[in-house]
């Protein structure tokens, strides 16, 4: 009789235990507010996101998107934004794979529409769609690169759409243009074009604008758009985007150019600043079990180190520069000559470190030492396959996706395994989005959300 009220409660516990656990599974994680989310990692929390898809399996819901645009979807609450650039002239379809001659110098006349998208997160009913800006582009683009390429910001409250030589727009949750600046355009490396989004940090926003003619980095009031400061900057085309790492010292804004890597504090004063980048850079630095990450390697680099990862230790100050045959410092917890990608960024996920290739090759180190844990291994077994698409990890899972919209799941740990190969059968270069229990892809037409059934 006195252990019946005790006894009770605990047969009942795992029922309840159960249904609590799959909530808090099918929430976690539910913001997804900038380019690769939290932290610019591209780790998911949930244990109930899918493992398995195709254009007929564990899609929850599919939405098109007019026009074209290689920004990443965001996600905050029960809303998903995204942009894009509409024309009613013709576009030539981009090509897969890595490849040169892809410049298009001659700059489109057919008029342009900048769009942004609110989608409902749980149904793909479209909220509201906003157009911007109107008007022929002023620059011209590679035509692997799109007017669209920048991922927007939100801070919960508002979202911050950038588009890189038109302008960057301030609107909220019901779609209502509150502020808006122009941007300079400006010509950038072989008409390429650009694709740095902004970074957000408290009540300012920052946007990075290198370029062939003047670069700049500049901080704005998040909320009238008014100038905080500018700084200007020795560096020519650049397209990563910037990373706000917190540490227990301080907050810091890092860039990524050709010339030097450089990290500001939120005032944009100086703090340190490292050489031996390679002549393009495009992977976003992001922090991980006490680190920050830098990666640079455009493929046509000859000089070394052409294509170098540096694993740099916080509270660095000044010029962390490593002498000639040098792997560590007192800033620099290790770095690898030759062991970055080009366009898709690094992932650091359950204490390695991983580099995706954009021809196909996954690799994977140590995190905290850099130590090779396997070498380059083959993805596609047989033909070849372009990645552009950032990596992603859950469930003890790396997720590849390659512009075919093949997504390689490959096994976390020390050794390579293949587990499975989601196809979705379009083209995609835009880095997938993930926010509690679902996985949203954008595909060169449409935007996927993937959830797993029930």
């Amino acid at each position: 009789m006195i252990l019946a009220p005790r006894i009770l409660p605990l047969l009942r516990l795992p029922c309840w235990v159960a249904a609590f656990c799959f909530t808090l599974s099918a929430n976690a994680q539910t913001e997804w507010r900038q380019f690769r989310g939290p932290g610019a990692r591209g780790i998911g929390e949930s244990d109930r996101l899918p493992l398995v898809w195709s254009k007929d399996t564990n899609v929850e819901w599919r939405t098109e998107v007019p026009g074209r645009g290689w920004s990443s979807p965001i996600v905050s609450g029960e809303r998903v934004f995204l942009t894009t650039a509409a024309t009613a002239g013709e576009v030539e379809a981009p090509k897969k794979g890595l490849y040169f001659g892809g410049e298009r110098p001659a700059i489109p006349k057919s008029p342009h529409r900048w769009l942004v998208f609110c989608l409902d997160r749980s149904s793909g009913r479209t909220n509201w769609i906003v157009e911007v800006y109107a008007a022929a582009p002023s620059t011209p683009i590679h035509v692997k690169n799109s007017y669209a390429s920048e991922t927007p910001v939100t801070d919960g409250e508002r979202v911050y759409a950038l588009f890189g030589g038109v302008g960057l727009f301030c609107l909220d949750l019901s779609g209502k243009i509150l502020w808006s600046l122009p941007i300079q355009s400006h010509k950038t490396r072989n008409g390429w074009g650009s694709s740095s989004s902004p970074a957000i940090q408290g009540d300012r926003i920052f946007l990075v604008n290198d370029n062939e003619e003047q670069s700049y980095i500049a901080a704005y009031d998040k909320r009238t758009g008014k100038e905080l400061w500018r700084v200007a900057r020795e560096e020519p085309t650049n397209f990563s985007t910037p990373f706000v790492w917190t540490t227990e010292q301080r907050a810091e804004l890092v860039v990524p150019g050709r010339n030097r890597v450089r990290s500001y504090d939120l005032s944009g004063q100086l703090l340190w600043h490292l050489q031996g980048m390679s002549t393009i850079t495009i992977p976003t630095p992001f922090a991980a079990d006490g680190l920050l990450y830098l990666c640079a390697g455009y493929v046509g680099d000859t000089v070394k180190p052409n294509k170098p990862v540096y694993a740099v230790r916080p509270g660095a100050a000044g010029d962390l520069t490593l002498p000639e045959g040098a792997r560590d410092s007192k800033s620099i917890a290790w770095m690898e000559a030759n062991a970055s990608p080009y366009n898709p960024s690094a992932l650091a996920y359950e204490g390695r470190f991983y580099v995706l290739w954009d021809f196909g090759f996954l690799n994977c180190r140590v995190a905290k030492s850099g130590r090779e844990s396997y070498d380059k291994q083959r993805l596609k077994a047989e033909g070849t396959a372009g990645f552009t698409s950032s990596p992603w990890a859950y469930r003890g899972r790396v997720f590849c996706l390659s512009e075919d919209g093949d997504t390689y799941v490959v096994k976390a740990g020390d050794s390579y395994q293949l587990e499975r190969v989601n196809s979705l059968g379009e083209m995609c270069m835009a880095t997938p989005a993930i926010s509690g229990d679902r996985l949203f892809i954008r595909t060169i037409s449409s935007l996927y959300c993937i959830r797993q059934s029930p």
